[in-house]
């Protein structure tokens, strides 16, 4: 099993030897699984379940003190599933994953998407903030009032790129998932690009792509689409690139990803400050 696994793409993060060797782990239990999507969720999951990522707990708290997750992943045959405004629920990939294999849909949104995910054996009444992310939200001022006075807040407030991601082959089938708990201080009930297809993550026959970064700025592009597309002229490594460069040129943001054929050639690229990533096998 080829596996490329990433951490989110933003500011060096205070302790990256330790986050590193968490992301290596995760490649190789997502290496040890049997299909492309058990790896992807197996890559995912410590990286959900630790408070130096961005996804799950300890994850980005939103204008009412809410920590909200969501993800999304596709196969290469085009079975989608994504889940987004999750509550209590530390495994969105699990959550995404239950809406790709149990329901004809793409997405999935709030209770409704919780309550699917806890029929479907998915823990959905966790405590995902943490001392840390009670202690920044708390710092911040947060507003009280109606929905004028969060969004003045925000405004002055909004931040962050990180999240986490995985693309896995078995060298026949590919599947790219994508998970976070969005940006620091967004609007209550605020979707990034993570659960939206094309944006933060896609998958076909020429390979897959799981995207971090300024969600706004990935949605209205399709990063994660583009540099899909681009396999088909060029290798990983150079699509990751030729796809950041476009989408730097036409949204100024800042983002990074990771990209995988079904060959398991790797490509990754970033435009913020760092960005970690693992991959299994070692080259």
């Amino acid at each position: 099993m080829h596996v490329v696994v990433h951490g989110g793409a933003g500011s060096p993060p205070e302790e990256p030897a330790e986050r590193q060797s968490t992301l290596a782990a995760a490649a190789s239990s997502g290496g040890e699984a049997e299909s492309p999507l058990d790896a992807v969720r197996a890559a995912i999951r410590p990286l959900e379940r630790d408070p130096a990522f961005n996804a799950g707990v300890g994850g980005a708290v939103q204008s009412d003190g809410v920590v909200r997750t969501e993800a999304g992943l596709l196969t290469d045959d085009g079975t989608t599933g994504a889940a987004c405004g999750l509550t209590g629920v530390a495994h969105a990939v699990d959550a995404a994953a239950t809406v790709a294999t149990q329901t004809p849909h793409v997405l999935l949104a709030g209770d409704p998407a919780v309550e699917l995910a806890a029929a479907n054996g998915v823990d959905t009444d966790e405590q995902l903030l943490t001392e840390r992310t009670r202690g920044r939200y708390a710092d911040a001022d947060p507003p009280d009032g109606n929905v004028a006075d969060h969004l003045a807040w925000v405004r002055d407030h909004f931040a962050g790129t990180d999240t986490v991601g995985a693309v896995a082959t078995d060298g026949d089938r590919l599947v790219a998932a994508t998970s976070t708990a969005g940006r620091w201080f967004a609007l209550a009930g605020r979707v990034g690009d993570v659960p939206q297809l094309g944006a933060g993550f896609f998958a076909d026959e020429r390979g897959g792509a799981s995207v971090t970064g300024e969600g706004e700025a990935i949605a209205r592009f399709g990063l994660a689409r583009r540099a899909v597309e681009l396999l088909s002229t060029f290798g990983p490594r150079q699509a990751a690139e030729e796809a950041l460069a476009e989408f730097a040129d036409e949204t100024g943001g800042r983002a990074g990803l990771v990209v995988l054929d079904h060959a398991g050639h790797v490509g990754t690229e970033y435009n913020t400050d760092a960005m970690q990533t693992a991959r299994t096998p070692r080259e």
